[in-house]
């Protein structure tokens, strides 16, 4: 799906998805334009792999309101914590999640110079450190 590629460029990544991840969409106009994966982690715990809008349609509060769908379907799910990690240089996507309720639990320093072949550049910066945000449920 090309709006996962918005939230994240590794195809490796996007694959394994599916297999392992419940993939919720956002319909408009029978069009999907907007996208977030719920993943079980350990010890009770989901993570939200990718959450991505359109680029035409970002900017009138879908985002927000996929991540508050991703805290209500954990909820239902019956997870004790929910997590999502983002870029240091996302500071659109840092204001939502904080927004959302959720809190910065530590940063994985060199994330995206480790892990990614190619340098991802996120509002004029080169994208280093991986921040983790939880939010009890």
């Amino acid at each position: 799906m090309v709006l996962l590629s918005l939230a994240d460029p590794d195809q490796g990544k996007i694959q394994t998805y599916g297999a392992s991840g419940y993939v919720y969409v956002l319909e408009r106009g029978g069009a999907i334009v907007g996208v977030y994966v719920l993943m079980a982690q350990a010890d009770n715990q989901v993570e939200v792999m990718n959450v991505a809008v359109d680029e035409r349609f970002q900017g009138q509060g879908l985002g927000t309101q996929l991540v508050k769908h991703a805290i209500a379907e954990a909820r239902r799910m019956k997870f004790a914590q929910i997590m999502i990690k983002t870029g240091s240089t996302g500071v659109a996507q840092l204001y939502v999640y904080q927004k959302c309720g959720f809190r910065m639990a530590h940063i994985v320093h060199d994330h995206f110079i480790n892990e990614y072949e190619q340098p991802i550049f996120e509002n004029g910066i080169q994208l280093r450190d991986q921040v983790v945000l939880v939010q009890s449920l």
